[in-house]
């Protein structure tokens, strides 16, 4: 064999979404690209902001000696700072520019932070469904993925976060916005299962970090807002990136930040930079953290996902579909008419339009749509849906 075994295990169960985005650069190819509807990967389809042109001109044509040169391995720290002045008005906690490493994007950061807090046989309980790429990434640094369920309506299930915590777990991993349901957690499960992790961690006598995937925070809509995640519990550490927000999502720039009251936040600062190191990343590309520093609070117009979003949900709904309708990022999470998810997403397959299953997810039994694309896509989809709802729903 001329890779590692669990390389090889890795690849034959490789992602849906990619596998599902190959498959439909293949139809496009066969039937042109306006005759296939493609949700199957989150790529933001909205051009970044008008400020980031502009400051990236600026900064291009910059010529200062050293400006492409090594850095820390933590980032800029003029980045750092604008990055934890930012955090701090979010989070209502004082955070400070040596609470925050800039990252290879939301997967860096959460690769770095799972390196420097697990040991192995370390357990991370995740609610499920989730990215799929967190057991693969709890995997490589020899730890367990522990899925726990959710609500009907994809709120967290403290009782099953509660039953899943014990004398192994050293993390729980939440994302919200929740990719693939889209759902927001309230302020009142983040309050409830802050207390629960402090419970837990004084039961245990042992750290429990609460990590927040956060790259989709700023992608919210009907007025939800993501609650401070730091504002109810101590141990916190959130990753997120500005692939979402900005539009960058080929330029793999993100941050990782540690609330400043985690006990003996010095020392883990130092592993995280340790492990943004040995990791490979070494640092975030260098002109990517200068100009994010400039674009603190600025964001794409996320109406059209909101269109897209209304349009499928509507849809969806009136042909019979149970579906939660998504409070943020840009993701559809129905029931699939039949128990099988992956039949059906190939059923859909069949009629050009693309989807990932459920399973791919941890959550057999649903498929997920994602509807960051153009509007001639959905509207082109939307006659798939109906005849495919009155196929199942009469």
């Amino acid at each position: 064999m001329p890779v590692a075994k669990k390389i090889a295990e890795s690849f034959q169960r490789s992602s849906w979404i990619r596998k599902m985005f190959e498959e439909g650069a293949c139809l496009s190819e066969t039937h042109g690209c306006d005759n296939v509807f493609d949700f199957s990967i989150g790529n933001p389809n909205l051009t970044p902001p008008a400020e980031f042109q502009r400051v990236l001109e600026e900064l291009v044509c910059d010529g200062k000696v050293g400006t492409h040169g090594y850095m820390p391995n933590a980032g800029y720290r003029e980045t750092r700072a604008a990055v934890a002045d930012y955090l701090s008005q979010d989070q209502g906690v004082r955070i400070g520019a040596d609470n925050v490493v800039m990252t290879v994007g939301a997967a860096g950061a959460l690769n770095v932070i799972l390196k420097a807090v697990l040991d192995p046989g370390d357990e991370v309980v995740v609610p499920s469904p989730y990215f799929v790429e967190y057991g693969a990434y709890i995997d490589n640094h020899q730890s367990a993925i522990k899925p726990v369920s959710t609500g009907e309506d994809f709120d967290l299930d403290l009782r099953a976060i509660e039953k899943a915590i014990g004398s192994k777990t050293r993390a729980v991993l939440i994302n919200s916005p929740n990719n693939p349901t889209g759902r927001v957690y309230p302020e009142s499960t983040i309050s409830a299962l802050g207390e629960l992790l402090g419970r837990k961690c004084r039961q245990t006598g042992r750290i429990i970090y609460l990590v927040s995937d956060e790259p989709y925070r700023r992608i919210v809509y009907d007025g939800h807002r993501v609650p401070p995640v730091m504002a109810a519990y101590a141990n916190t550490i959130i990753a997120s990136s500005y692939s979402k927000e900005l539009s960058l999502a080929g330029e793999r720039i993100g941050y990782l930040a540690v609330n400043p009251s985690t006990p003996q936040a010095e020392v883990l600062m130092e592993g995280l930079i340790m492990a943004n190191r040995i990791l490979g990343f070494v640092n975030a590309p260098a002109l990517m953290q200068r100009v994010v520093a400039r674009l603190q609070g600025v964001g794409v117009d996320i109406s059209p996902y909101r269109r897209n979003r209304d349009l499928l949900y509507t849809t969806l709904t009136e042909a019979g579909y149970s579906v939660v309708k998504p409070e943020g990022a840009f993701y559809l999470f129905p029931r699939s008419p039949v128990e099988d998810d992956v039949a059906f997403v190939k059923e859909l397959l069949g009629h050009l339009v693309l989807a990932v299953p459920g399973s791919g997810f941890g959550k057999p039994g649903y498929f997920r749509l994602a509807y960051c694309v153009a509007p001639q896509v959905v509207d082109g989809a939307l006659p798939v849906f109906r005849r495919i709802g009155e196929k199942y729903f009469g």
